[in-house]
């Protein structure tokens, strides 16, 4: 599988369970949100964009994810929102498609676009890797049965751990979208959360 397939397979909407473990409280917070995830042409008007935006040649772009999210976290306080979207554009640099450049019109870690690396491993698991100023983040993403994702990550700032996620993914089917709709969690909800 190349990592365009992958974002084809993850087409759909998605409910997230989370949990993020804050390594310097020695404390962990649950989540959930509901995600919502589109697979985009190499020739969208969005990936376009954001390829010129990077300064990268649209014409490598092998295609992209439009990727929009609205969750919760245990320790919200009122005026907390974790809820956007944002466009993610692969341009492989193998024939296979397996590796490459990683464009996000918004960041995992900080709300700004930004330029990663992407693999797909041996077990056809998608693995991001981004460097921000002051942090990095490494997520990777695979595949249990059709319906089930999983998702585990790290971010590293200020020269250690500061906190490692895992996410249980479950696709909604028409049954499980009504009543998903029914709950408090109204738009869609990032699985990249981004």
């Amino acid at each position: 599988m190349d990592a365009m397939e992958f974002f084809r397979r993850s087409a759909g909407r998605w409910q997230s369970q989370r949990t993020t473990h804050h390594l310097a409280f020695r404390r962990s917070e649950a989540g959930e949100s509901e995600i919502a995830v589109d697979t985009l042409r190499a020739d969208a008007p969005q990936v376009v964009e954001l390829c010129k935006l990077h300064g990268i040649d649209p014409a490598g772009a092998a295609g992209a994810t439009l990727v929009s999210w609205q969750g919760r976290m245990g320790w919200d306080r009122e005026e907390e929102n974790h809820s956007g979207a944002t466009v993610m554009v692969l341009v492989p640099d193998d024939a296979g498609g397996r590796t490459g450049q990683l464009l996000r019109e918004r960041g995992y870690a900080e709300v700004a676009p930004v330029v990663g690396r992407y693999f797909m491993d041996d077990e056809d698991g998608l693995n991001l890797i981004t460097e921000y100023e002051t942090m990095s983040v490494v997520e990777r993403f695979w595949f249990i049965t059709p319906d089930l994702r999983l998702r585990a990550s790290t971010l590293k700032r200020f020269g250690g751990f500061s906190t490692a996620t895992y996410c249980t993914e479950t696709r909604l089917t028409d049954e499980a979208e009504q009543a998903a709709d029914a709950s408090p969690i109204r738009q869609p909800v990032s699985l990249w959360s981004w």
